[in-house]
């Protein structure tokens, strides 16, 4: 008897075959049989007119806080992702002395939006080292499965103190020390080393993050833990000195390389955008990446399936009116306050002839980026839209607050400003940073479709108030394989990427396809109803504090090791996720 069968659905397997009708059948948390199961099943799910297809793995996450009092690991578990990958950038909360808990949460609510409130409240600590912070998180049920990687901006601390935060370069010492700790880590079963080198990252205070200047000498002493190791992968984002060309390209990417040969030929995955800045320089990653594979080294390009961008309104952290003077007198006040006082003409017809302040620069943890846009919103509101009750991600310059402006023969600041006080001011507005040069994602279509494209950059449990980019597995699903009027990218392949391809890429080979000794980490998606809710901002987490939560419909099923945890886009309660050790 099989503990649970699946009937009836079209199955896509997860290795870029066909799709095939067919049946699964479960048993003590693993798939036994695929195609005719004939025999009885204590539970059955009917998949008629539905996809079959494996769980998805994220490989970029962060909810290495979030992780220790939250069992849900929602917006991921309700966006079919059976396995999640945190410690991404850098930044993570092990390993950690006592006396500096506080730096690790400006760090983690500057760089990645968490509210310190809610992680000073909500983390449990209770460790010090990696090994026992993966002990403790072990001991929690959980949703779904996730694996830790080390964080080259906690490891830095532990080990320089105060001297890892004035940005001074790691001793001979220091860097044998990292490099022991990381040794030990990944022998425990951590899945890698995260570093982050991106000048978009700040503190809470606005300062620079620890390991983002380190050295080529620190980052490939610390690789030289994965030496003899079959197991274990490095992650890495950064800017690659953007704003000073290809040569400085050349010099950082090249500290990336060091750090590849230290570490043996263990896989490396490296963030890969579209900036504006640089609009090609995607192109220089992909082509040093496969000069990387022509070599013999296994370097992937973790892109995201849509515009890498922010979504602004009155809850949110960011929104066009927060650097004018008129609106930060009033900035402090109730929600249904301000939005009270907003509605006053009067104060409409000041505050959109005023111009911002500044809200970055030096004790602030946003990047400069924010003053530019507030200084320039004629100009942006080119690329900025209302996100609509239907979120479209890959909206025309027609749909911009610019064309409506035009259309309505009114100033930019005034469509921006009433369209804010939308649906009792909780209305969100979309603004595409990276991938969106050309107003449309035929660049991503691009990306993707190279063959050293992984799917990633969803950043899930991070920049709560701003992005809600954990839905990046079911936009992949929806726009690419069933929506796009051209570029459309067979379901299989989709299916394949972010199921096997992401899998394999972190050393998984008991997930991510559709097999007999395969776990059941399963999807069931009625897909042609497959479809993203709008974002709603939900005040759930620790201290009061708030985040953006988007939903999905057409989620039939979601099942880790063989137990449903999620029907029809609802958790179910079960709790069969533990941390998944790498090489173990």
């Amino acid at each position: 008897m099989y503990d649970l069968k699946i009937v009836g659905g079209t199955i896509v397997d997860g290795t870029g075959a066909p799709r095939f009708a067919g049946d699964v059948g479960i048993k003590d948390g693993k798939i036994v049989d695929v195609g005719v199961c004939e025999g009885p099943a204590e539970e059955t799910i009917d998949a008629t007119g539905a996809l079959v297809t494996p769980g998805w793995t994220d490989i970029h996450t962060h909810y290495d806080g979030q992780i220790s009092w939250d069992e849900e690991l929602a917006p991921s578990s309700i966006h079919g992702v059976t396995t999640a990958v945190m410690g991404s950038c850098g930044v993570g909360f092990a390993p950690v002395r006592p006396t500096d808990h506080k730096k690790l949460i400006e760090l983690m609510e500057g760089v990645e939006d968490i509210p310190g409130s809610a992680l000073s409240e909500g983390i449990s600590w209770g460790w010090e080292s990696f090994e026992e912070y993966m002990a403790t998180l072990d001991a929690m049920p959980h949703t779904i499965d996730f694996m830790c990687h080390v964080p080259h901006d906690a490891l830095r601390v532990y080990v320089m103190g105060d001297r890892a935060l004035a940005e001074e370069e790691a001793t001979d010492a220091d860097i044998a020390e990292m490099r022991r700790l990381l040794r030990a880590a990944l022998e425990a079963g951590a899945v890698g080393f995260s570093t982050g080198r991106s000048d978009n990252h700040r503190s809470v205070h606005g300062d620079w993050t620890p390991a983002s200047e380190a050295t080529g000498r620190e980052l490939s002493g610390i690789a030289e833990a994965f030496a003899g190791l079959d197991h274990g992968v490095l992650q890495a984002v950064s800017d690659f000195n953007i704003l000073h060309g290809d040569e400085h390209f050349d010099r950082e990417f090249g500290l990336l390389e060091q750090m590849l040969e230290a570490a043996g030929g263990r896989p490396m995955s490296v963030s890969t955008m579209q900036r504006d800045h640089q609009s090609k320089q995607w192109k220089w990653i992909l082509d040093r990446a496969q000069k990387c594979v022509d070599k013999g080294f296994d370097v992937r390009c973790q892109v995201a399936p849509r515009g890498i961008g922010v979504m602004l309104g009155l809850q949110a952290t960011f929104h066009p009116f927060m650097g004018f003077p008129s609106y930060k007198a009033i900035s402090q006040l109730p929600h249904d306050e301000r939005v009270a006082r907003m509605r006053d003409p009067e104060l409409k017809a000041r505050m959109i002839q005023e111009k911002s302040e500044p809200v970055a620069g030096d004790g602030s943890m946003l990047p400069p980026l924010a003053d530019f846009f507030l200084s320039n919103l004629d100009m942006v509101a080119m690329r900025l839209f209302k996100l609509g009750e239907h979120p479209d991600y890959e909206p025309t310059v027609q749909q911009s607050f610019a064309a409506e402006a035009m259309r309505r023969q009114e100033p930019v600041l005034s469509v921006i400003y009433d369209a804010m006080l939308e649906n009792d001011g909780q209305a969100l507005l979309y603004f595409p940073v990276y991938n969106y040069s050309g107003m449309n994602l035929d660049v991503v279509h691009e990306m993707l479709t190279h063959p050293l494209a992984i799917p990633g950059l969803s950043d899930g449990g991070a920049h709560v108030g701003t992005i809600c980019d954990a839905s990046f597995p079911t936009f992949l699903l929806t726009h690419w394989a069933r929506d796009r009027d051209h570029g459309r990218i067979p379901v299989e392949h989709v299916v394949k990427l972010q199921a096997h391809d992401t899998a394999r890429f972190v050393g998984l080979t008991d997930r991510g396809t559709i097999a007999p000794g395969q776990r059941a980490d399963l999807n069931v998606i009625d897909f042609e109803g497959l479809e993203l809710l709008h974002p709603v901002m939900q005040k759930d987490l620790p201290a009061g504090g708030q985040r953006l939560m988007q939903h999905a419909k057409g989620y039939l099923a979601t099942l880790v090791a063989g137990e449903v945890i999620a029907r029809d886009g609802q958790l179910t309660g079960a709790r069969p996720g533990r941390l998944v050790r790498a090489g173990q």
